[in-house]
């Protein structure tokens, strides 16, 4: 079968069936070989540029008809059987209504699968779709086992904490304008042993007073924008230090706050996000679990430099 996956997740999950797509999106970047694939997708933003300047550029590219174009040339020469897109977010990735009308007018024969994961439950049923789709449906099954067993362990050993042991969690994904981590990332906090008091499980991710974060003062603070790795995150962390107030979060001052790297974990809806629960049980709780390697996540300074 010939598939063609456009965002990363579904890569991943491509991937995790067995299988391998023949072309995929810009960002497709794991497993390693994922990167050597055509790409059948151009974004309109530059991401190498500041945070802020990400921004300002996504809001211009959508009033100017969306951040990404579908290269017609190379879907049709990767003439798939499958496309696998996504309608969660149309900043992430190239969403489904583009690549329908891609696939329609180039006349092409094939089915679109579009992935819409709110929660760590939607991303297994994705597993399980996509599965289905390409025949993979045992392989599927017994992936979706191994991911939930590796849940179960992480919640079975957080299970026994009282509440006054489950320090207040921030996690941001994005700093200008500063942005609180919804969808699945309130759960994970959860089964990780923290309280996330900014968002309810399943909601959107969406931006947020600087005031709101200082009355909510973390204990943890977990900063993961999304797109960026962790070299790109520290040259943005002025976003944040720089503010008025940074130095007197409590997560600050007790060097519990982190740069973790989102472009590849807390962002990214694929098989990953169990490695992403993993790690931040670690960060919350170094006594009973792990710390993440130093290429997933890193301290960052207790105050900012003057």
């Amino acid at each position: 079968m010939r598939i063609v996956t456009l965002l990363p997740s579904a890569t991943e999950i491509v991937y995790a069936l067995g299988l391998e797509p023949v072309a995929t999106s810009h960002e497709c970047d794991w497993p390693p070989e994922a990167a050597g694939k055509p790409a059948v997708n151009r974004s309109r933003v530059d991401a190498d540029a500041s945070a802020g300047e990400i921004d300002a550029q996504v809001l211009e590219a959508e009033d100017a008809g969306g951040v990404y174009d579908i290269d017609l040339a190379a879907l049709e020469r990767a003439d798939p059987d499958l496309v696998v897109s996504q309608g969660i977010c149309d900043v992430c990735a190239v969403d489904s209504v583009l690549v329908r009308e891609a696939v329609a007018e180039l006349g092409l024969d094939c089915e679109v699968l579009t992935t819409d994961p709110h929660s760590l439950e939607d991303v297994f049923e994705d597993v399980r779709r996509i599965g289905r789709a390409t025949d993979r449906e045992d392989r599927a099954t017994e992936a979706v086992a191994a991911l939930r067993e590796r849940v179960e362990r992480v919640r079975d050993r957080t299970a026994d904490l009282a509440a006054d042991e489950r320090p207040r969690v921030a996690v941001l994904d994005w700093t200008d304008p500063v942005m609180t981590a919804g969808h699945w990332v309130p759960e994970l906090v959860e089964w990780a042993g923290g309280a996330y008091g900014l968002a309810d499980p399943g909601v959107a991710s969406r931006p947020r007073e600087w005031a709101e974060i200082r009355g909510y003062d973390p204990e943890a603070l977990v900063v993961a924008p999304c797109g960026f790795d962790l070299e790109q995150t520290f040259e943005n962390l002025d976003d944040l230090a720089g503010r008025e107030g940074w130095d007197d979060l409590t997560a600050v001052r007790e060097g519990r706050a982190y740069a973790v790297d989102g472009h590849h974990y807390l962002n990214r809806p694929g098989p990953r996000l169990v490695d992403s629960l993993e790690h931040l049980a670690g960060l919350l709780h170094p006594d009973r679990f792990e710390a993440p390697p130093a290429d997933v996540a890193r301290p960052l300074a207790r105050t900012r430099a003057r």
